[in-house]
């Protein structure tokens, strides 16, 4: 063989070996659609002379062949993972709902003190205004 063709060979055969990696690394949860494109399917596999499981279901693309490029997935293990994604999301749904009390008093400790801020300020703009008219008074009574 060539060893251009060889190599050329080899970087093929290393390009499939990394897609179906890819592909099985990516096989989590239910999948709603396939590297290739194509669309999943709910397939149950039918009573076969050698079957021990009929009517077993799959997560199965419609393009589906034996190569390792497209999905075919048991149901059971595709609810799973997905039942386990959303139970972690449920937890953390669960821990900000305990934090909103805490939160809720923070946001009107906050209000309280923006009121308290603003009054003090307006009483500052107050002040600041009475100064003013004093020094107007005073440069007239200096000037006149």
């Amino acid at each position: 063989m060539d060893p251009a063709e060889e190599i050329r060979e080899t970087k093929r055969q290393k390009e499939y070996i990394d897609m179906v990696g890819y592909v099985a690394d990516s096989e989590s949860g239910i999948p709603t659609r396939c590297p290739c494109g194509g669309t999943i399917i709910h397939e149950v596999r039918g009573k076969d002379d050698y079957d021990t499981l009929p009517g077993k279901r799959f997560f199965t693309c419609k393009k589906y062949e034996a190569d390792g490029l497209h999905y075919r997935q048991p149901w059971v293990i595709g609810v799973e993972e997905h039942i386990e994604r959303l139970s972690k999301r449920l937890e953390e749904v669960e821990m900000v709902i305990k934090w909103m009390p805490e939160l809720t008093k923070q946001i009107e400790r906050l209000e309280a003190e923006v009121k308290d801020l603003t009054v003090q300020v307006d009483n500052l703009n107050g002040e600041v205004y009475n100064l003013s008219v004093q020094v107007a008074d005073l440069e007239k009574l200096c000037f006149d």
